[in-house]
């Protein structure tokens, strides 16, 4: 009986890995919970590594981006090393899409723009909580959010200055599919003096 999985051949890649990533995004539609999770790596100068779950919430012909806080702790870890890994899962396909690259914050432009899309409460959150730093109790949280609330009662709710965009520009991709015997398909794609280059490697 024939394996389940989609082979991936370099042949069949798009020349572009922004392309291919859409692609494949697009495939896992109504595959996943949270098609948007992906997991992202900063490290601090002399080599310590953090990782966490952010929302996928910018892909264009250059880059990929998420919004957060930009005194969390992966915030302060982009500040001193500017470079991250992003990795999206696709269980359900058997499919991993690695990028790295330097990071930079978007503009405040795009980050308002974002930021007017949230949820009421989303945008009060935002406000009420200095991601990564102790607080003594929930009430704590929930009674910041209420005083939000409040200041900013009848009005729409502005994005706080510690709050906004990141962008991601890949050097560096890798295109992961399951396949049985653990003998995986693995297509990663590297700069080249114009556009991309291919290359099989071993799983």
């Amino acid at each position: 009986m024939s394996e389940k999985w989609i082979p991936l051949e370099v042949a069949d890649c798009d020349a572009n890995p922004f392309v291919q990533f859409r692609r494949w995004f697009d495939e896992a539609k109504g595959e996943m919970l949270e098609r948007d999770a992906v997991s992202v790596a900063t490290s601090t100068l002399d080599g310590k590594p953090s990782s966490r779950m952010v929302l996928l919430r910018h892909v264009d012909d250059h880059s990929v981006g998420w919004f957060t806080n930009y005194e969390s702790r992966k915030g302060r870890q982009l500040e001193a090393n500017p470079f991250a890994s992003l990795l999206w899962y696709c269980e359900p396909l058997g499919r991993q899409v690695r990028m790295e690259g330097g990071v930079a914050k978007m503009t405040a432009a795009e980050s308002d723009a974002y930021f007017a899309t949230r949820a009421r409460g989303s945008q009060l959150g935002a406000h009420a909580s200095a991601q990564s730093s102790a607080i003594a109790s929930r009430e704590e949280l929930e009674d910041r959010v209420r005083a939000f609330d409040v200041e900013f009662a009848r009005r729409d709710v502005p994005r706080p200055a510690f709050w906004g965009g990141y962008r991601l520009t890949p050097n560096r991709f890798e295109f992961w599919q399951h396949r049985d015997d653990r003998l995986h398909d693995r297509v990663v794609y590297l700069p080249a003096s114009e556009g991309w280059s291919l290359e099989r490697q071993a799983p």
